[in-house]
């Protein structure tokens, strides 16, 4: 069992020094994974519905310091070898596929291979109406884009016709090291999220989950698996129990149930090197250790 942390990217770290010393003593300390949010604006005032908290508003407040995570991971990157580096999630229908496919591909490229698009479609309608993208038919958006995106990042000479993309003969470089396979890792619990990953994704990373409610999701995901002549082993799941408290014997019930990863948000904000490294330590001594010894 891997242990992940959720949410980096999303305090006032400094200028990036914070962000470093995060990354680079969560690999020494056999942390997983590094999950960045995104977005690229927040509201004041919404009536979208955040999915995650009882009373549909996102437990941030809206002048919270998110940082762009391509740039946050690339900053993180910087400063480790191995630990892999995620977006959790990347609001893949607001950007342009094309350019997104270059960016991403130009983040694996740099980290050596260790780059995971956690994607995701989007809850805050108010967010796309601010940056002028159709709210409507972002699902099958999404698809065409990522559909694309494999394309650019696995062919020398690309093209893709769809009804939101096209193009024919562009070169796109550099690629990414796992080229066309760069793990495509899906968020969201919905039936339509779940049916998303058993049909073209790489992944999933189900969130606000207790392992209960995770098992319930992973066999749902594995019956569409085999529905689609795919094999479970075609996928990792990665599962946040987020602001559901768990204890050490949860990892075991997680496993059990069929992640691979449990992804935490238990990371303070941090004030001084010092003190962001004995989180981190503490980290590792009540999860990390107890999740490799499963």
């Amino acid at each position: 069992m891997k242990i992940g942390l959720f949410a980096m990217g999303t305090n006032r770290m400094a200028g990036g020094a914070l962000l470093r010393v995060v990354a680079a003593n969560a690999e020494r300390l056999g942390v997983a994974t590094l999950w960045v949010p995104e977005h690229v604006v927040l509201i004041d005032q919404y009536a979208s519905k955040y999915p995650y908290s009882r009373d549909g508003q996102l437990p941030a407040p809206t002048n919270a310091p998110i940082l762009d995570p391509f740039l946050a991971l690339t900053c993180m990157a910087s400063a480790t070898s191995k630990i892999r580096l995620a977006t959790g999630i990347c609001l893949v229908p607001e950007h342009n596929p094309l350019v997104l496919a270059k960016v991403t591909a130009t983040l694996d490229f740099l980290s050596g291979g260790r780059f995971a698009l956690g994607v995701g479609i989007g809850w805050l309608e108010e967010e796309f109406v601010a940056m002028g993208i159709p709210w409507e038919h972002r699902a099958k958006r999404t698809r065409e884009y990522i559909e694309a995106m494999r394309k650019l990042w696995g062919d020398d000479l690309s093209s893709y016709s769809g009804e939101y993309v096209n193009f024919k003969n562009v070169r796109s470089n550099p690629k990414p090291v796992q080229g066309g396979k760069l793990p495509v890792i899906f968020g969201g619990e919905s039936a339509p999220a779940l049916r998303r990953v058993a049909e073209y994704g790489d992944g999933w990373c189900g969130f606000n989950l207790t392992p209960d409610e995770a098992a319930a999701k992973i066999r749902r995901i594995e019956e569409l698996l085999k529905a689609n002549g795919r094999k479970r082993s075609d996928i990792q799941i990665a599962v946040s129990p987020y602001s559901k408290p768990i204890t050490k014997d949860d990892l075991k019930r997680y496993r059990d149930a069929g992640a691979d990863e449990v992804v935490l948000i238990t990371l303070k904000p941090p004030r001084a090197e010092a003190e962001t490294v004995a989180n981190l330590e503490q980290i590792a001594r009540e999860w990390v250790e107890p999740a490799a010894a499963l």
